[in-house]
């Protein structure tokens, strides 16, 4: 396909089962890209590619500065020590970019959490390693909400010899915390408020084996169980309640990525998780389908909330791997539209062609005042990460524009 439309995904961008979403159809613009490859690897350089020589550049999330400019918040651990996997939970850091415009042309500001990347820290919760960033600007105020972790050690291990890596020790530590701050500038000079203690921890820690510090047997586990990651947060205009989404890990019996939602009076909580889950689908046969990353906000234009997340199997929307929509009145109920894909896994290119990428993941977006989305974030590799040392994952930048078909007879 020549475009990658978002169409009856984004009548999630406003209108859905309205006049005015029959209006119009938002599709992904060209990115401005050039892919180079060498030894079996392939790398992406250009202005929508923010990438790093020294770091796995991963998940990122802009907004607008108090200056006019955007300021780019991204994850990335060191390149050239570990591969990606595990790097990315040993010793991810964060760090600040910035530019004139929102749709790319990003310039790297530097690392301001966790300068120290792999060395050994246990100082704080999130003194190890921290991912996830995800910033939100509420009355004035600028939020980061994002996921960090720490070794807990192996003196609460259930596993057949009572240890575990130090991989699955830290992945298993990691939750969401919050950092409030004025401007950027302040951001950059370290002047924020940061909690001693994180935002959100799982209330129950059910695995069948090798689990740091389980929960009673016979304990029901909830949604924010044993991890609590991929924050995204909304204010709901009906009665000004705040709505931390997260995704936990339920094994019922294998793997499953689970979400939850919590609700809080204020950006920084406290916040309440529900029991219950949300996004969640069942496939015919029963099972129910994995998800993560999921990015939630509110459309003024139609009163109705929205939330993109990957989609590991292709489940949600009967199709391939790819990035799906969800939509919600009031943020607890989700419902899947009609067209469900949001975005295949691959990038329009200006000569028209398509490049089908192996990892696009951890959506955020930039929207206009209404809620309709302006530009998308991802995190992107073209070919396989987990097993690479240097420096190949990079954040895409994909401008996003409306697109209104032209009136039929039965319009006029």
């Amino acid at each position: 396909m020549r475009h990658l439309l978002l169409a009856a995904a984004l009548c999630c961008a406003c209108g859905r089962n309205t006049a005015a979403a029959q209006a119009y159809r938002v599709e992904a613009e060209p990115v401005e890209l050039s892919v180079t490859r060498d030894n079996g690897h392939a790398d992406a350089s250009g202005y929508s590619v923010f990438r790093l020589d020294d770091r796995f550049v991963w998940g990122a999330s802009a907004i607008r500065g108090e200056d006019g400019r955007y300021y780019l918040i991204y994850s990335a651990p060191p390149a050239g020590v570990h591969a990606f996997d595990p790097a990315w939970v040993l010793g991810s850091q964060m760090g600040l970019a910035v530019s004139d415009r929102h749709d790319g042309g990003f310039r790297d500001l530097g690392i301001f959490l966790n300068p120290d990347g792999f060395r050994t820290d246990s100082s704080a919760w999130d003194a190890q390693t921290v991912m996830n960033p995800h910033v939100r600007k509420f009355d004035g105020k600028y939020y980061l909400y994002y996921v960090g972790g720490v070794d807990p050690g192996n003196s609460r291990i259930r596993s057949a010899d009572g240890t575990l890596p130090l991989r699955d020790r830290i992945q298993q530590s990691l939750r969401i915390g919050v950092i409030a701050f004025d401007s950027f500038a302040d951001l950059q000079a370290g002047r924020y408020e940061r909690s001693d203690v994180p935002l959100l921890a799982p209330r129950t820690r059910v695995k069948p084996d090798r689990i740091v510090d389980p929960s009673p047997d016979g304990t029901r586990p909830m949604p924010d169980n044993i991890i609590v990651v991929n924050p995204s947060v909304v204010r709901r205009p009906s009665d000004g309640k705040y709505l931390l989404y997260f995704k936990g890990n339920m094994y019922d019996p294998t793997w499953r990525g689970v979400h939850g939602v919590a609700l809080g009076d204020s950006p920084t909580g406290p916040f309440v998780p529900l029991d219950r889950e949300v996004f969640t689908v069942e496939t015919a046969d029963g099972h129910k389908s994995s998800a993560e990353d999921p990015y939630v906000w509110y459309c003024g234009r139609d009163s109705a909330f929205y939330a993109i997340f990957k989609d590991f199997t292709g489940a949600f929307t009967q199709g391939e791997p790819c990035l799906a929509v969800m939509r919600s009145d009031d943020g607890i109920d989700w419902e899947l539209p009609d067209t469900s894909l949001f975005m295949k896994k691959q990038l329009l290119l200006p000569s028209g062609d398509t490049l089908k990428v192996a990892r696009l993941e951890r959506p955020q977006l930039l929207t206009d005042a209404q809620g309709v989305p302006l530009v998308l974030y991802c995190a992107c590799a073209v070919s396989e990460v987990n097993g690479r040392k240097d420096s190949g994952s990079f954040n895409v930048q994909i401008r996003l524009k409306e697109r209104r078909p032209s009136p039929t007879a039965a319009d006029e």
